[in-house]
């Protein structure tokens, strides 16, 4: 790596010096002041001219080191204040997969009459256990079954009910919300 006769500086302390001779990894050096020295290539840095050291720490980018060398700071992070009634959303999928372990045998009408009976189940839990927003998943499918659950949910007077988040269920969910009367 340094070769006799070669301008060096010692890394870690304020020496100045010309190679004057190398064994292996060992480099002895005359210093400015005329003493031999003798480090290890990895304590040298080479300097070709004095001007070159001068252009090396004039194109050092001293911004982006002491950006890198900065403890970063804590991100702070804005805590939603979220009510009571969105704390539980009831999910139900009406999917038949998810509701019997083998839908073989069964006709459209039993699916349909099984899905219908598990929507009114789970309606009348929710009521009964104040749960104030149910969420009903449909999918899409000939929308046979949308039309139903639209249908029995209309049958309530103290619910609303509409196309679910579309974020989070995209087309085939419906959301329910029940109006809860105050006591006079």
């Amino acid at each position: 790596m340094f070769i006799k006769g070669d301008k060096v500086s010692v890394l870690d302390d304020n020496i100045n010096g010309i190679v004057v001779k190398v064994k292996e990894k060992d480099v002895t050096i005359e210093t400015d002041e005329g003493f031999e020295l003798t480090f290890h290539q990895g304590e040298l840095i080479l300097i070709a001219a004095s001007g070159e050291l001068m252009n090396n720490i004039a194109t050092t980018n001293f911004s982006s080191v002491k950006k890198e060398k900065e403890i970063p700071k804590p991100r702070s992070f804005v805590k939603e204040k979220k009510s009571k009634k969105d704390e539980f959303v009831l999910e139900i999928d009406l999917h038949i997969e998810k509701l019997v372990p083998n839908k073989r045998g069964m006709s459209n009408y039993d699916i349909l009459t099984l899905q219908m009976d598990t929507a009114r189940r789970q309606l009348e839990f929710a009521m009964k256990n104040r749960i104030p927003k149910v969420v009903f998943i449909h999918g899409v499918g000939e929308g046979i079954l949308k039309a139903e659950l639209d249908f029995l949910l209309g049958r309530y007077d103290n619910l609303t009910f509409q196309d679910a988040n579309y974020q989070k269920y995209g087309l085939g969910a419906t959301e329910v919300y029940f109006i809860q009367k105050k006591n006079l």
